[in-house]
């Protein structure tokens, strides 16, 4: 097939690679570089890095809705499929008439569980037990289209959702290139969602990670998993704010919520409503990443000291 492909970041790019292997890749729509950094340099998108490579071109509009440059763009290289993965944007009707086969998403969700931005970090802040990836036909909602193929993932106890996103972005390249060669067969049907079974992940923000010790340990110990690498979740010790990097979780019940009930080189034991959360590894905000028996040995930490 000629295709184009729409994505911006690392989950994007086994696909991108993928369908480059197997079909025709007319061009790639990505957005737009973005300073990062203390010294602001302009950073490509991982896409954006993987096309340039491939000596693919790239179009980095800021909107695609109302942009009849890239509409015209679009339509001149007629592509049969347009894929998309993690882009960013919405795409108008006008863009999603124009391909043969339609435009292809590939969602890290069992769809329509976990619709929108964030599906595989709410997908452990949430304590679901099954996660995966899900194929679909895209329609001018917000992953509402008719969904074409399904892998479904156990999530480990004590997996982050870092290493959830590493397994989901190749399981989905995969689960794509076999959508693709199936859709050509004519050989799936495909299946509309039920809008009542529908749940929405949104967009995560650094508030999301701090921590409430007044929840039960079961839901901060999903909370600091989902959270990694990003915002990350934390807590304040005095005015201190100390980033929790790895930590498990223990039924047995204290009396006060956010205390620390216990401090040794095994872990930093902290009281929730019920249970309690044991850091193993942490952050003071400017400091190095330590694990407990380095932090413990080199900063002042008081057991009974109730902690934000």
């Amino acid at each position: 097939m000629k295709a184009i492909f729409m994505g911006t970041p690392e989950f994007a790019v086994p696909t991108l690679k993928k369908l480059i292997e197997k079909h025709e890749v007319a061009a790639v729509f990505t957005q737009p570089d973005k300073p990062k950094g203390r010294g602001q340099k302009m950073q490509l998108p991982p896409v954006k890095e993987t096309a340039l490579m491939h000596n693919i071109p790239v179009y980095q509009p800021q909107k695609l809705k109302g942009d009849y440059e890239s509409l015209s763009i679009i339509k001149e290289i007629s592509p049969d499929v347009i894929v998309v993965v993690a882009f960013g944007q919405i795409l108008p009707k006008e863009i999603l008439d124009i391909p043969k086969f339609g435009c292809i998403n590939v969602h890290a969700s069992l769809l329509p569980q976990l619709r929108g931005a964030a599906p595989i970090n709410w997908a452990i802040i949430r304590g679901y037990e099954y996660t995966g990836i899900t194929t679909m036909k895209m329609d001018i909602g917000l992953d509402t289209g008719d969904m074409l193929l399904k892998e479904e993932v156990k999530i480990d106890e004590c997996e982050t959702a870092g290493e959830l996103h590493d397994k989901l972005m190749y399981i989905g390249s995969e689960l794509l290139i076999k959508t693709l060669d199936m859709l050509e067969k004519n050989q799936i049907n495909p299946e509309k969602q039920d809008d009542s079974k529908s749940s929405y992940a949104p967009m995560l923000n650094k508030e999301l990670g701090h921590i409430d010790w007044n929840k039960d340990a079961n839901e901060v110990y999903n909370l600091i998993r989902g959270v990694i690498p990003w915002p990350g979740a934390y807590f304040f010790y005095d005015d201190k704010m100390i980033k929790v990097w790895k930590a498990n979780k223990e039924n047995f019940n204290y009396n006060t919520i956010g205390q620390i009930v216990e401090i040794s080189s095994d872990g930093i034991k902290i009281a929730c409503s019920k249970g309690a959360i044991i850091i193993k590894e942490l952050q003071e905000v400017g400091g190095k990443r330590m694990d407990v028996s380095s932090y413990v040995n080199g900063h002042k930490i008081e057991k009974g000291k109730i902690v934000k």
